[in-house]
């Protein structure tokens, strides 16, 4: 049962068996609901769910790489998903700055630079979900400077 579990809420209802590019896939996904959560409920909203689906997919994640013996499955995008929605949470629900949440994510989360890279080898479903939080945190924090430094 586990099994199944961990293996739905890795792929984000099986999102992550998209190709190609099953993390951008992830993202995507996590946009419409984010913004949702968004415009309905606030940051604070967003930031519990971004923080509950990090949580669980510490969990699931973890689960799911030694399931199938692969340190990190690019089917496994609940961290795009919980990351994706720590970007948003930074946000308005303004097209650019939605837009550019979901290009920054993604951009920090493929790039990976220099600290986002070190979490990635972490071990177990903590080197699959940190890094991608702090993908979503640079990413958010940066529009929200620019919102600072524009007036916005």
């Amino acid at each position: 049962m586990s099994k199944i579990v961990s293996k739905w809420i890795s792929t984000f209802f099986g999102v992550g068996l998209l190709r190609p590019a099953p993390g951008t896939w992830g993202s995507l996904a996590a946009m419409p609901i984010g913004l949702w959560m968004l415009v309905t409920g606030g940051w604070s909203i967003l930031l519990a769910a971004s923080i509950t689906a990090f949580l669980i997919g510490l969990w699931a994640s973890d689960q799911y790489a030694k399931n199938t013996g692969n340190k990190d499955p690019s089917e496994v995008v609940i961290d795009e998903v919980a990351g994706q929605w720590l970007a948003l949470a930074f946000v308005q629900p303004v097209l650019w700055q939605v837009v550019a949440a979901f290009v920054l994510f993604r951009i920090f989360d493929i790039s990976k630079p220099w600290l986002i890279r070190r979490l990635e080898k972490l071990p177990g479903g903590l080197g699959i979900m940190a890094d991608d939080m702090l993908a979503g945190l640079v990413a958010g924090l940066l529009i929200f400077l620019c919102r600072i430094v524009l007036g916005l």
